[in-house]
């Protein structure tokens, strides 16, 4: 029966030919006794409506992926990069305006330090890079820094981990698209009073590519990432040329007599000012250590690879366009139009208002919106580890017809452009709100793998722990200076990250609450039910789905009645004569209610029947059948089933009641049964 051909020889001489049928074929592939694989087919809808519906979807998102195909959908080395390494590739085009920004409120001599500063965050890159690679050797199957202090510290401070990359992850999508926008309005100066809604069409534009899934989303944003990186690079280039060879620079500002030296004037707090403002350029570097399943296999190697290439050209592109930016004295502007600082080392190398200018800004552009896609691919396997883990909503954890975490990713949508619209789009405004969630999971994340290496103490475990242990202590200290630096807005991460620690304690408390309740020994034989059953049936009249209801009822226990709840006494006298005619065995109960009510009512009867139960009997179960008119069209479902819709909706969660729906729908003009003669 497991050949696919629908004809086959007979065991009988005179049977040359046997048709066999198989009624599930169409939707169902026969895996073995009692074991059927859906097909798609089994997944399309049946009505007009619903198909054309469908239709949209495809054209929108793609075809549905099975779970079979997800192999096809992990990422390779290349796409990789583009994808997981965007956010933390495209912080150098604004990582050096933040340390600019800081470093120009003490004049001209205090951008000398810009560079220093810029190779401090990178050799803090390199140690945070290090630190992550034994972390995605240790643990290959995803989760990063949630995974290891879930595994290795109290559970706390896994979801203190979890609610800083979460908060971080918005953020993310938040700081890309606003930079993104200034990049445009730095070419086109007249987009400035649109901003806001430039920045949400480009979240919504990038959700969708998401919807689409893994590998499509690969092909949309690896093209930008790697132009913007070959373009950065030339810029670098070019410039360490013009200013190396050529000896093109700005000329160093002179101090005047008797001024104090640079680090004098600038001072201690202003340098870590500057610091922690260009800390942002480390953000995205947690997001291949998260999303290791993705890559195809080897899944470790390849990621650990990826890493390693994402951290040499991140600090690469960071500390060679400081250097460029301070060698020609190139300063954020904001009036009177917006100037960002890459968009004039652009313009300083490939030349103002060229064609190469505009592409490398159009370039830029694009790799910020696209950076928003690491968030886009760390925010959903987080927030369906966290579901799977009882600390988040389990929709979290569906996978949608593109095997994207499709909740997770509208959810992300949602809350970056609420943060847009807050904050106007503007960067700046944004930054101190950035970072600092990231360097919480650093440091957790650190503590967590020494932790692990102390318990296993494999190959090299010394060596292991001292890399980590160091990488603890020193993204601590940066944690430390980043929310001082950035207070007072800095420490409103500090109030989010506990709400949302409290609210997935809360949502944990629920599951584990009723997956207490509900559970069952393994070792339980289930005997048949021995506590009585009842059935009522609410009944507003006598028709089909009501007699179909009744007779539903009738299959479940022998105790049964009919309940109506009238408001005209007459109208009801007449109901228990017609009923007593037409359907003698079921006794029907009439319950008048002068002040029009219909739940209460029937709420009140019910309790009324629990209490005159005998007390040394157990309570029994009972059923509410409710009959249901289905209408047969979509427009007519507003005109039906009001009523029955407030009874089932009072009635869920009643104790040692359950709910049934009988749902009646006519297919084809019935007349009447005729009425019985004698």
């Amino acid at each position: 029966m497991s050949s696919e051909k629908p004809w086959l020889h007979g065991r009988k001489p005179g049977d040359r030919r046997v048709r066999v049928e198989r009624p599930h074929a169409e939707f169902f592939r026969y895996a073995g006794p009692g074991q059927f694989v859906a097909r798609e087919a089994a997944s399309e809808p049946r009505t007009a409506a619903g198909r054309a519906i469908e239709r949209v979807r495809h054209a929108m998102f793609g075809r549905r992926l099975s779970i079979y195909e997800e192999m096809g959908e992990r990422l390779s080395k290349k796409k990789a990069l583009a994808i997981f390494s965007s956010d933390a590739i495209s912080s150098s085009a604004y990582a050096t305006e933040e340390i600019l920004r800081v470093l120009v409120l003490a004049g001209a001599g205090a951008l000398l330090l810009s560079l220093p500063i810029a190779i401090g965050i990178a050799l803090l890159l390199g140690v945070v890079s290090i630190s992550y690679r034994q972390e995605i050797n240790a643990y290959p199957s995803g989760g990063g820094d949630y995974a290891v202090a879930r595994a290795n510290l109290p559970g706390i401070f896994a979801l203190v981990v979890a609610g800083a990359l979460l908060v971080d992850y918005v953020m993310t999508v938040a700081v890309s698209t606003s930079s993104a926008v200034e990049q445009v309005i730095s070419a086109l100066p007249g987009l400035i009073d649109i901003r806001v809604e430039i920045a949400i069409v480009a979240i919504v534009l990038i959700m969708l590519g998401n919807l689409r899934g893994l590998r499509e989303s690969g092909n949309i944003f690896a093209i930008p990432t790697y132009i913007f990186a070959f373009g950065t690079l030339a810029i670098i280039v070019l410039g360490v040329f013009r200013i190396v060879a050529l000896g093109e620079h700005a000329p160093p500002p002179e101090p005047l007599p008797g001024a104090p030296d640079t680090l004098q004037l600038v001072g201690f707090v202003l340098i870590i000012k500057a610091f922690a403002s260009g800390s942002v350029a480390l953000t995205g570097t947690e997001a291949i250590a998260n999303g290791v399943p993705a890559f195809k296999p080897p899944e470790p190697r390849n990621a650990a690879n990826t890493l390693l290439v994402m951290a040499i050209l991140l600090g690469v592109l960071f500390v060679g366009i400081t250097f460029v930016a301070d060698s020609f004295g190139i300063v954020p502007v904001d009036a009177p139009a917006v100037k960002t600082v890459i968009s004039q080392v652009a313009a300083k190398i490939y030349g103002d208002n060229t064609i190469l200018f505009y592409l490398y800004q159009t370039f830029t552009a694009l790799i910020l919106f696209l950076a928003a896609n690491t968030s886009f691919n760390a925010f959903p396997r987080l927030a369906a580890i966290l579901a799977r883990d009882g600390f988040m909503p389990r929709v979290f954890s569906f996978r949608g017809d593109r095997l994207a975490f499709t909740s997770g990713i509208v959810i992300l949508s949602i809350a970056a452009i609420v943060l847009i619209v807050a904050f106007g789009g503007i960067t700046t405004a944004l930054i101190p709100l950035y970072a600092v969630g990231v360097f919480i999971a650093f440091t957790i994340g650190q503590v967590g793998l020494v932790r692990h290496w102390l318990s296993e103490r494999s190959a090299g475990w010394r060596k292991k722990l001292t890399i980590n242990a160091f990488g603890a202590l020193l993204t601590g200290v940066v944690f430390l200076v980043v929310l001082a630096a950035k207070a007072p807005t800095s420490l409103l991460v500090a109030v989010i990250i506990p709400i949302l620690i409290l609210l997935m304690l809360f949502i944990h408390r629920q599951y584990q609450a009723s997956a207490d309740h509900l559970a069952m020994s393994d070792d339980a034989v289930i005997p048949p039910p021995r506590r009585e059953e009842r059935v009522i049936v609410p009944v507003p009249t006598i028709n089909r789905a009501v007699v179909q209801a009744v007779n539903v009822a009738r299959s479940i226990a022998p105790d049964i009645r009919a309940v109506l709840i009238s408001d005209d006494p007459e109208e009801a006298a007449r109901m228990r004569e017609r009923w007593e005619r037409q359907l003698p065995l079921v006794p029907l109960v009439i319950v008048e209610s002068p002040y029009r009510a219909l739940v209460g009512p029937m709420l009140a009867y019910l309790d009324v029947l629990d209490r005159t139960w005998p007390d040394d009997k157990e309570d029994p179960i009972t059923f509410v059948v409710i009959p249901e008119y289905v209408a047969r069209h979509w427009w007519e479902r507003i005109l039906y089933n009001q009523s029955a819709d407030r009874l089932r909706s009072a009635l869920l969660g009643r104790p040692h009641t359950v709910v049934v729906n009988v749902p009646y729908r006519r297919e084809v003009e019935e007349r009447a049964p005729e009425p019985p003669r004698g």
